[in-house]
C-alpha cells in the first residue's frame, strides 16, 4: 500500500504561481512512476503530468507544457509541481497519483494510488 497526501494548493491570481507537493509513505517510492491529475467542477478526471523514477523521464498535457515543472526527490518521498503563469481554467482540484508498470501515463486506470487531492484556484 501507498498513501499519498497533497499540500501546496490555493488561491491565486492569473498570471501567478503554485507549489504542490504530494508526500508519499508505504512501499519503496523510487520503484513508483509519480503523476498529478485535476478534475474541474463538471469535468472528467485529467492527465496533468508525470515522471518515471527510471531516468526521471517527464510528461506532460499539451495545455500546461511549459508552464508546469514536475519533480520528484526520491530521498524524502516526495514529488512536485511547480505551476506558473496560471490561468483560471487551471482551477481545478488536484491529484497525486503513484503506480507501478504504467504504461500510458494519461490512462487514469493505469495508476494504482490516488491522493484525496488539494484545491487550486485561479482568478482572474
Amino acid at each position: 500500500q501507498v498513501q499519498l497526501v497533497e499540500s501546496g494548493g490555493g488561491l491565486v491570481q492569473a498570471g501567478g504561481s503554485l507549489r504542490l507537493s504530494c508526500a508519499a509513505s508505504g512501499r519503496t517510492f523510487s520503484d513508483y512512476t509519480m503523476g498529478w491529475f485535476r478534475q474541474a467542477p463538471g469535468k472528467e478526471r485529467e492527465f496533468v503530468a508525470a515522471i518515471r523514477w527510471r531516468r526521471s523521464s517527464t510528461y506532460y498535457a499539451d495545455s500546461v507544457k511549459g508552464r508546469f515543472t514536475i519533480s520528484r526527490d526520491n530521498a524524502k518521498n516526495t514529488v512536485y509541481m511547480q505551476m506558473n503563469s496560471l490561468k483560471p481554467e487551471d482551477t481545478a482540484v488536484y491529484y497525486c497519483a503513484a503506480g507501478i508498470g504504467v504504461a500510458v501515463v494519461a490512462t487514469i486506470g493505469e495508476w494504482d494510488y490516488w491522493g484525496q487531492g488539494t484545491q487550486v484556484t485561479v482568478s482572474s
